[in-house]
């Protein structure tokens, strides 16, 4: 699980249950009428506004925003810089079967092109189309849950006017108009709360989460084209640090600085 996540989520539901309870009883900001009012009519405009298949899929996806960190660009890396090294001593097929090792497959699918012996051009436009569909169908979930963000107090508010309406009705009874006027502002602190805690969080996590993942995978297409032209695994290391923000790009060494042979070590930059 994502820490950051949880614990933000947490401890702002926490906050705001304890700033309730501290200037009264919590029952006072229940009501079960302006739930469905909000919430009810949140996912009601969503789904009006997308597809239902493409809200189910976004809704089942959900979860990333919670889910741990995705691969390490770091790790990602060293494993290019080994299969560079591998491709330089024993030629680009015997990346064939270390190919099927690999848990990322957008890695995966870049190395099998460049075994299959697709041109660089290819290379590149192939995975940059697909980099370019993946990073669509990302601002499509992100979209969904801003959307829900900016419906989430408007229904609020429109539950608010609905308990207006019912209080003005009342008038006639002073003691129920202080009732009223708190049940019918409940509605729009569940709209702000769902809005600003919930929808636009996620939202942005995803953004963020999915610009982490396009970074990596652009270093990915460059690592790629760099094993296919044969760099020298030094070269192909330095040209992704680029990649790699200069306090952590001390953590970012090849797991191996020599290679052994018979009788001793030869560097890898000696070849």
């Amino acid at each position: 699980m994502d820490r950051a996540s949880v614990v933000g989520i947490v401890s702002g539901f926490i906050l705001l249950l304890w700033g309730m309870a501290d200037g009264g009883e919590l029952r006072i900001f229940w009501d079960f009428a302006s739930v469905l009012i909000t919430i009810g009519g949140t996912l009601t405009a969503t789904l009006i506004s997308y597809r239902l298949g493409t809200f189910l899929e976004v809704m089942s996806v959900a979860k990333n925003a919670f889910a741990s960190q995705e691969q390490d660009i770091s790790e990602t890396i060293n494993t290019i810089v080994r299969f560079a090294d591998k491709a330089r001593r024993e030629g680009l097929l015997a990346l064939d079967a270390d190919a099927d090792a690999l848990d990322d497959p957008f890695l995966q699918k870049g190395i099998r092109l460049v075994v299959d012996g697709t041109t660089p051009e290819l290379v590149r436009n192939i995975l940059e189309t697909e980099l370019a569909f993946i990073a669509q169908r990302h601002k499509t979930g992100q979209s969904l849950f801003e959307t829900m963000g900016a419906f989430a107090p408007a229904f609020g508010m429109i539950g608010t006017l609905i308990g207006l309406i019912h209080m003005l009705v009342r008038l006639d009874s002073p003691d129920s108009i202080g009732p009223g006027m708190a049940t019918a502002l409940v509605t729009t602190f569940y709209g702000s709360v769902l809005a600003n805690l919930v929808c636009l969080p996620i939202a942005n996590k995803l953004k963020s989460k999915s610009a982490e993942e396009i970074f990596r995978k652009e270093a990915i297409i460059e690592g790629v084209l760099s094993i296919q032209a044969g760099d020298n695994p030094r070269i192909v290391q330095e040209k992704l640090m680029s990649f790699v923000a200069p306090k952590k790009r001390a953590e970012i060494r090849m797991p191996y600085r020599s290679r052994e042979v018979s009788g001793g070590e030869i560097p890898l930059d000696a070849r």
